[in-house]
């Protein structure tokens, strides 16, 4: 079995002190770096948001749930991968959402590639999926890694919620899709 791990948006924007920082996100990022650095990882790949003009995603009225203030736009330090996460193992960043909201970190791309197209062409069968948000982008990205037929784990004490409500939910729905889900989440709300 050849395991990757899937690094989820842990941004600057993400982190405390951003625009839309989740509660936990710093530690998640100390804890990811840890974590990779005694794994032995056969691959390492991250995903980030990357917002040109995602249109309706942002909003000065935002639910929280489908409209979001601004985050993570190109030419702003938000955007960049939060300074206390390794970068050195990590062999390709895949962005997503320049001009339409994208969670997944199947929706981006790396270099032209699709993470989809990179984790078959690296024969990667399975995967851990981290990182920020557990609800919103942990969540879509490790649905659509087990939709894509990849043998998909998400280690929560790695991950860190928006919402204890929605977390719950995304968690419940992760489950009913085969992920294997260990340990707890490290924040959520």
């Amino acid at each position: 079995m050849t395991r990757a791990l899937v690094i989820v948006d842990v941004q600057n924007d993400f982190c405390e002190g951003g625009s839309l920082a989740v509660g936990g996100g710093a530690a998640v990022a100390r804890a990811i770096s840890a974590h990779v650095a005694t794994a032995g990882y056969d691959h390492v790949v991250a995903t980030r948001d990357h917002h040109v003009d995602p249109g309706a995603h942002f909003s000065l009225t935002p639910d929280f749930l489908d409209t979001w203030p601004a985050h993570c736009v190109v030419g702003t330090s938000g955007v960049e991968l939060y300074s206390d996460l390794d970068r050195r193992p990590i062999e390709a960043v895949f962005d997503k959402g320049e001009y339409a909201a994208a969670y997944s970190g199947f929706e981006g791309s790396y270099d032209g590639q699709r993470l989809a197209d990179w984790l078959r062409a690296h024969d990667v069968d399975a995967v851990d999926v981290v990182g920020i948000a557990t609800d919103h982008c942990v969540r879509a990205t490790a649905l659509d890694a087990v939709g894509a037929g990849l043998s998909t784990r998400v280690l929560l004490h790695l991950t860190a919620g928006v919402a204890e409500g929605t977390t719950a939910a995304a968690l419940d729905q992760l489950r009913s899709a085969g992920v294997q889900l260990e340990g707890t989440v490290a924040q959520a709300g």
